[in-house]
């Protein structure tokens, strides 16, 4: 799955093209609306490989590209606020600690346990986040549903899945392998010119790596675990 995944974006004839569009909007990104072209690319990524095509799309009809990116930031930025709320809890709790028992020694271990509590969810948190939310972005492909993107029973069939952790992990170890050679190459200007575009082709060795084994669900799976909800026509 890893050397698929790997190779997928070179898998056209477009595929320089793609590649080199992506990371220009990725590093016009800094204007912020770049983004959702490449959030959007990434989606039809991910849809085109669940629907079992194995070339990746063409950057075209940009205005559904745009949507796209919008409603994948949307999901991402409502899952964002998990963490956010647990951070402000922390700090009003540790507020209120000190506003109860006055400065002094034992105050500043109450709010030390506080932040050190508050710091080992936000990291537990986290990594279910980023660990779920792709699982969010996979049911509101497969549903045409952003409803879908919240629901209990919908994200416990990929969260779940031995499958998708697989593409899971390759995704991350695509995405980690991209963030080494970004780093080593950042050492030489010139290199760090190509940041953008070895990022972009990782996010979308990634979402094949994703799309990939969520398309093998049904197939491997368990009946019970299989998605009910197939993917929008």
């Amino acid at each position: 799955m890893f050397q698929e995944a790997l190779n997928y974006p070179r898998n056209s004839d477009s595929a320089v093209k793609n590649v080199a569009i992506g990371g220009l909007l990725l590093f016009l990104s800094f204007l912020v609306v770049p983004t959702f072209f490449v959030l959007g690319y990434v989606v039809r990524t991910l849809r085109t490989v669940v629907n079992g095509n194995e070339e990746p799309p063409a950057f075209d009809e940009w205005g559904d590209l745009f949507v796209d990116g919008l409603k994948a930031f949307a999901i991402g930025l409502a899952y964002s606020l998990v963490p956010a709320v647990i951070a402000v809890v922390a700090v009003v709790t540790s507020g209120a600690t000190l506003g109860v028992t006055g400065p002094g020694q034992g105050a500043g271990l109450a709010v030390a346990l506080i932040a050190l509590g508050a710091l080992a969810l936000l990291t537990v948190v986290s990594l279910v986040l980023a660990y779920v939310l792709p699982a969010a972005i996979v049911a509101w492909v497969r549903t045409d549903s952003l409803g879908a993107a919240f629901s209990p029973g919908e994200l416990r069939v990929y969260a779940f899945s031995k499958t998708y952790a697989t593409g899971w992990v390759v995704a991350v170890g695509i995405s980690l392998l991209a963030g080494i050679v970004s780093g080593v190459l950042g050492a030489v200007f010139v290199g760090a010119l190509l940041a953008p575009f070895i990022t972009f082709y990782a996010n979308v060795a990634g979402a094949h790596a994703i799309g990939s084994a969520v398309r093998e669900m049904p197939a491997v799976e368990d009946g019970s675990e299989a998605p009910a909800s197939q993917p929008a026509a």
